[in-house]
């Protein structure tokens, strides 16, 4: 006897005792309404200042974008859990968040990339930055979103077509295809390889030419012999480079722990989890406000402009 089902059960954090539903909600809300006014204030900012429309600021927008949605697929279900005691999710549904939380952290290493590319050419040849205009950044964002798009459409079909019967508990705070394809009744060894493959691609593909740039742009800031220059060069890349750690060092170290042989207990795996998705979407936009020094020019001259008007106001 096979039991076939139209939903699934997120579990969530397991063993999370019912009296601590209410302060994570309330944690997981504060988290997911961070990630929305932090992203759409730079998306607005970036969109309203012209001397913002660079290629560097139209690729923070793409990263914002894409914060930004990934936080909204997979907040507003996990806080409705522990919130409201509501923990099914429809069976396409979750296939949908599927495609998303994968399409999102491949598109996420991809514009990464192109935000290295940017660093690569204005440093390492300043002379064909000119080059290296507007459309030319959208159009390589643009491109990373296809990719991650096309991969995932197949990786969704592959997953969509298994048969699923038995358990329909998805011990995770959304659904991804490691957890859902383990519920399948058949052999999932070739869609999971063929998965893997997939993603160590997007995630370190990536990664080597980020390395590779800022090796690249380390050697030419260490040739500099003006330390002012230094710092100034030093200066153009730090945002970039923080954003870039945030994201891949918590995933890296995770990736390494398992080939190791270390294993976390299923509570700490999906805190791990949730942590390295989500700090990069809460954290990415202070540091575009606080560490990019055209922004923050621009807040400072809003802030200004906003003290004059209240005092002319009061006068």
């Amino acid at each position: 006897f096979v039991l076939y089902y139209n939903h699934f059960f997120l579990t969530g954090f397991p063993g999370l005792s019912t009296q601590y539903y209410g302060p994570v909600s309330l944690l997981l809300l504060i988290v997911f309404l961070a990630i929305a006014i932090g992203n759409i204030f730079i998306l607005v900012l970036v969109y309203r200042e012209r001397s913002l429309h660079k290629p560097t600021y139209l690729i923070f927008c793409h990263l914002a974008l894409s914060d930004l949605a990934f936080g909204t697929v997979t907040l507003p279900k996990i806080i409705s859990k522990y919130w409201f005691d509501d923990s099914v999710v429809e069976y396409n549904t979750c296939f949908v968040q599927m495609f998303f939380v994968h399409f999102l952290s491949a598109t996420h290493s991809c514009i990464l990339m192109v935000m290295a590319l940017d660093r690569f050419i204005a440093i390492c040849s300043p002379l064909r930055y000119s080059a290296f205009t507007n459309n030319v950044a959208s159009s390589l964002c643009g491109v990373s979103w296809c990719l991650a798009a096309s991969w995932m459409v197949f990786i969704l079909m592959n997953a969509y077509g298994l048969s699923y019967c038995n358990s329909n508990v998805i011990v995770q705070c959304y659904c991804d295809h490691h957890t859902i394809t383990r519920l399948a009744c058949e052999n999932i060894r070739l869609i999971s390889t063929i998965a893997f493959v997939g993603a160590m691609l997007f995630l370190l593909v990536p990664l080597a030419f980020i390395i590779f740039s800022y090796f690249a742009i380390f050697f030419v800031v260490m040739r500099i012999s003006n330390q002012e220059g230094r710092r100034r060069t030093v200066s153009t890349c730090t945002p970039q480079l923080l954003i870039t750690l945030l994201y891949y060092t918590p995933r890296c170290i995770v990736y390494l722990s398992h080939i190791l042989g270390f294993s976390f207990s299923l509570p700490i795996s999906v805190i791990v989890v949730m942590v390295y998705s989500l700090l990069p979407a809460t954290i990415n936009p202070l540091i575009y406000c606080f560490k990019t020094k055209d922004i923050k020019e621009c807040l400072s001259k809003r802030i200004k402009m906003t003290k004059n008007h209240v005092g002319l106001g009061k006068r």
